[in-house]
């Protein structure tokens, strides 16, 4: 099992969504950034050092939002999704093919992974 940390980054009434480069898995798709946690790290480190390696900004992770759990044929996750705060710097497209300010409830109108769907109805009901 695969354990990932996301950050659900609002700013000026709307979230940080990233979309996935080519070449990976789930290539395309739209997503609150992230990535897979290293042994021994905590999840909460693993969505600063995402965000700051991936989109060049720094957060500061507040309260965990949702956990979420899916398997895909290739591997099963669990995602771990926090509330952060930006910082600081200007998004840019290091560890992602390309990003949008979205408002949360028009989320559900990207094209999302599926283990993104419980957060997504939450903050949609907000």
């Amino acid at each position: 099992m695969v354990v990932v940390s996301a950050a659900v980054i609002f700013h000026e009434g709307r979230v940080l969504m990233t979309q996935r480069p080519a070449k990976t898995h789930l290539a395309g798709k739209w997503e609150f950034p992230g990535g897979k946690v290293e042994r021994g790290e905590d999840p909460r480190d693993t969505a600063v050092r995402e965000l700051r390696e991936e989109c060049g900004i720094t957060i500061e992770v507040q309260d965990i939002l949702e956990v979420s759990f899916h398997a895909y044929p290739e591997k099963d996750v669990l995602l771990l999704f926090y509330e952060g705060r930006w910082v600081s710097g200007e998004v840019q497209h290091l560890g992602v093919a390309d990003h949008r300010w979205v408002e949360p409830g028009r989320i559900g109108e990207l094209d999302l992974p599926p283990a993104d769907a419980p957060l997504v109805a939450k903050l949609a009901a907000r």
